[in-house]
This record gives C-alpha cells, sequence and structure tokens, in this order.
C-alpha cells in the first residue's frame, strides 16, 4: 500500500529528505525569472525549488516537485509507478465469486475499495484564515514566458459541480490572472469543466452563475488525481484515495456549495458568470509553442481561505522536458492495465516527451488477424483523451519503444507508405495550433507491423539479421583475449 503524505508540506519534507529539493534563499522575481531558472533545471534533470523569498510576495513558491521518475514515484508514495499499474490491475482482475467461501474472502478486498472514499469533516488547515479582503497577487503568481498575456496560476485543482446531477469534478485548468479578484477560467471544449458551465448555461433559468472552488497545493496524490484521465462516473477524489491508501478528507467552502480537500494550502472560492466571457491568452504552452488567444469564462473570487503559513506550488510548462513530461508519463503507466483491458493485444504503448502527449502514440501489439494494426489504430481514436492522437504508430510485439532507434529502424523497414498510412478527420487537442480549425482535423495511423499474405502481401518476407547463439558464446570466451576496449 502506499504511503500517505498527509500535506504538501509532508511531500516538500519528503523531497528534502531524498536529497530531491533545493532551497533558494536569494530574492528572485515571479515574473519570467523563476520560469528562466525552473527550465534551465528541469532541462538538465535538476531538483525541486523552493524560492523562500519570491519578489513581492511573502509567500514561498514550490516548482519542478514532479520532474524527474525518482520525484512522481515519491509522490506517489512507491518505489516505481509501476507499482501503482499493478494495483489497478489487481483491481480490474477482480471476478464475481462463485459460492458462499469465495464472496467471503472477497469481502476485505470490497471493504478497502469502498473505505477510500472522500469523506467530510468539518475543518482543516485549508481554512485558517479566512479573507474578504484580498488579492491573488499576494502570491508569487509566475508570468511563465515573454509573451504571455499576463500572470497564470498553473496548477489549480478546479471544482465544480454538474448542475442537474450534483456530481462533482476535480481538473486542472490554467487561469489567467485579470487583477486582484478576477481570473480566466481556461475550460478547453472537451473536459469536464466546460461540459459543466455548458450545461449550467442550458439548464440555468434564475441566478446566471456557476458555482466554482480552487484549490491551490495539495497532496501530491489529490494534485495527480486531477490530471488523470478518468472515467466519467469516478470521483477524482475517489481516485486520489485510492493512490493513498486512505479517504480524502474534504471540507466546505465558506461561501460556496462545493467542497475542497482540507489539506490545501490556498482556497479561492467564487462564481463563473454563465454569461460573461473574456480574452485569454496568449500563453507558453506544453508545445512548446504559444496557445493563441480565444474567449474563455471568467472566474470572480469572492473569499480566500489559507493555511496561516501556505506554500504556493506551481509549475511551467513549454518545450519538453518540462515538469508534465513526468507526470503525462506517469499517466500512460498507471493507465496501461486498464486499455489492456479494453484492448487485450496491446502490449506496450509509450508517449515520447517530443510528442507532448498528444503529437504521437508508439503502440506494440500481438498481431493476431490482417488489419490488426489498423483496428488498434481506430480503438484508440475512439477512446477518451486518446482521440487527440496526431499519430499512431502501430509495431509488432517485442518491439522496445523507448528506444527510439529500434522504432525508426523497424518502422521504416516495415512500411510502404501508401499501403500502410491512414488518414482520418476528427477532434483535434485544442493546443494543435497546426490543425485546420481550432478543435477538429486530421490525423494519421501508420502500421508499422510485418505484413501477411491475408493483406495482400505475397512476397516473402526476409528474416531479421541475427548472430547465433553458439558463435555469441565462442565470441563471449575469446573476448578477453583479443584486446579490444
Amino acid at each position: 500500500m502506499a504511503y500517505a503524505y498527509n500535506s504538501l508540506g509532508d511531500f516538500v519534507s519528503s523531497l528534502e529528505n531524498a536529497g530531491e529539493l533545493r532551497r533558494i534563499s536569494a530574492e528572485v522575481d515571479p515574473v519570467l525569472e523563476i520560469s528562466e531558472i525552473a527550465d534551465r533545471v528541469s532541462k538538465a534533470g535538476g531538483p525541486a525549488l523552493f524560492f523562500e523569498n519570491p519578489r513581492g510576495s511573502s509567500v514561498p513558491l514550490l516548482i519542478n516537485a514532479f520532474g524527474s521518475y525518482r520525484r512522481t514515484a515519491l509522490a506517489l508514495g512507491v518505489d516505481s509507478v509501476e507499482e501503482v499499474a499493478q494495483r489497478i490491475e489487481g483491481l480490474l482482475e477482480l471476478k464475481p465469486p462463485s459460492g458462499l467461501l469465495n464472496k467471503i474472502k472477497m469481502l476485505p478486498k470490497l471493504g478497502e475499495l469502498a473505505a477510500l472514499g472522500a469523506r467530510t469533516v468539518s475543518a482543516g488547515p485549508c481554512q485558517e484564515m479566512v479573507l474578504t479582503d484580498f488579492s491573488v497577487l499576494d502570491f508569487p503568481i509566475l508570468q511563465c514566458w515573454p509573451q504571455d498575456a499576463g500572470r497564470f496560476i498553473t496548477l489549480p485543482l478546479v471544482f465544480s459541480k454538474h448542475p442537474v446531477s450534483g456530481k462533482r469534478n476535480c481538473g486542472m485548468y490554467r487561469m489567467q490572472v485579470y487583477d486582484e479578484k478576477t481570473t480566466a477560467m481556461h475550460w478547453q471544449v472537451h473536459k469536464h469543466g466546460a461540459h459543466h458551465f455548458r450545461e449550467a448555461r442550458a439548464s440555468s433559468a434564475g441566478e446566471r452563475r456557476m458555482e466554482v472552488a480552487v484549490a491551490i497545493g495539495s497532496d501530491p496524490a489529490v494534485t495527480f488525481s486531477a490530471i488523470a484521465p478518468l472515467p466519467d462516473d469516478l470521483d477524482e477524489m475517489m481516485f486520489a484515495g485510492f493512490l493513498r491508501g486512505k479517504p480524502v478528507d474534504l471540507v466546505r467552502c465558506k461561501t460556496v456549495d462545493l467542497e475542497v480537500p482540507a489539506n490545501a494550502e490556498i482556497v479561492l472560492e467564487g462564481y463563473v458568470d454563465l454569461d460573461e466571457l473574456r480574452e485569454e491568452g496568449p500563453f507558453g504552452d506544453h508545445t512548446g509553442f504559444y496557445s493563441l488567444a480565444d474567449q474563455y469564462p471568467v472566474f470572480h473570487v469572492n473569499c480566500l481561505t489559507r493555511r496561516r503559513n501556505p506554500v504556493y506550488q506551481t509549475i511551467i510548462v513549454g518545450k519538453p522536458p518540462q515538469e508534465d513530461c513526468y507526470l503525462g508519463s506517469a499517466v500512460e503507466r498507471i493507465f496501461l492495465p486498464l486499455l489492456r483491458k479494453q484492448l487485450p493485444e496491446i502490449e506496450d504503448m509509450h508517449m515520447p516527451f517530443e510528442g507532448v502527449f498528444h503529437n504521437l502514440v508508439l503502440v506494440s501489439i500481438k498481431k493476431r488477424y490482417p488489419g490488426h494494426a489498423r483496428k488498434i489504430m481506430n480503438a484508440l481514436w475512439g477512446m477518451g483523451q486518446a482521440m487527440f492522437s496526431k499519430c499512431i504508430l502501430v509495431l509488432d510485439h517485442g518491439t522496445d519503444l523507448r528506444n527510439y532507434g529500434e522504432v525508426i529502424w523497424r518502422a521504416l523497414n516495415h512500411i510502404d507508405p501508401e499501403r500502410d498510412i491512414q488518414f482520418t478527420l476528427g477532434p483535434v487537442d485544442s493546443l494543435d495550433h497546426a490543425a485546420r480549425l481550432a478543435n477538429f482535423g486530421s490525423k494519421m495511423g501508420v502500421d508499422a507491423t510485418r505484413k501477411w499474405p491475408e493483406e495482400g502481401f505475397t512476397r516473402p518476407w526476409p528474416d531479421q539479421i541475427e548472430m547465433t547463439a553458439e558463435v555469441k558464446e565462442r565470441v563471449d570466451e575469446l573476448w578477453g583475449r583479443l584486446g579490444i576496449d
């Protein structure tokens, strides 16, 4: 079972004890300077950074906390994120038990899952101070890149409710700061927050407001759950409880009918006007390019609650590698068992950092029938956020997808471009600036598997060059006498 941090402060202490954090006492400007430092450190594979004296604020700043494979594993309380994937795989293998004895044996496992749902508590550290006279700019909010439209809250946990079902959503959507009490809410059209907004606009006949609460800084399992591509009917806070191994404590907000993590550092309470849109952006995004300005809802902050001594956690995105790459890699590994449950022929999947999550997906499969690779492409384009995959490259099982030299060698040797490349039209990521239209464009699938006669390939397919095991053993014995370094 994973170790559960009780707060962001616990995680900071763990990073420091592991030698994964550096404290910076020098005064550094949150406008561009912190971003430049974090970008250099991230690309050099450096540590998490704790800025003790950001210019213009008395609140310290944490950045790059997830910016390595080791720190992401530490965040989830495991030695490797594969351990989380194995726990999910174990749950997926649960079958309805037959017989009374087997049902009794299953009760502890079912009880464990039921006990991980979020619970409401009467008070929490996030409400040690309750302020109605405040400015969000009292916090060291970053301007990340020179052409950004201003300062952006980049790691917010945004809580909203479906206006009809009341189902909670916690997502991560950047927030451009307009002034002391107003921000943008970057609800891209495909996101759950945007769905709640549309439903509220359609169903609201009275007050044209939608309540929203934003938590900044929580224990890392809660933060990770906000970015996880969960099914619509799975509560992010329950998933966080699964990751932590114990329930998330939630506290009711002071001015809105929403609940937020009791251990959060900072909470913004307010509303989105259902009839108000305002220009948001540009913003230097994870693609390495600026996302263009567009119209988005406006968040009005009525109340701010916080710890007495909060930490402001943030992140920058830009040309990879950045901190978000390691979060994306964790998502890839953790959710692979769920993907295999639906498509069991998939051996492995990998999204290279340079593909910025949605531009390139590498898949290896155990090919079973003609056209199997094309079935996998179309299945992925029909699944959740995988629908944004611009290029899907399908290879034979046994391919090391993280060895890009092997991937390129196999793919380019296996394809006839006209025969093996498939194009389709559909939804694309909102940040894809190359698409012909916003949110709509083309996608490409490449069948780089070995071709079968049943697929119309009647020529002989040659064997791969490989030395015999006997010769390899003889040369191994000779090697020390050859004088070759």
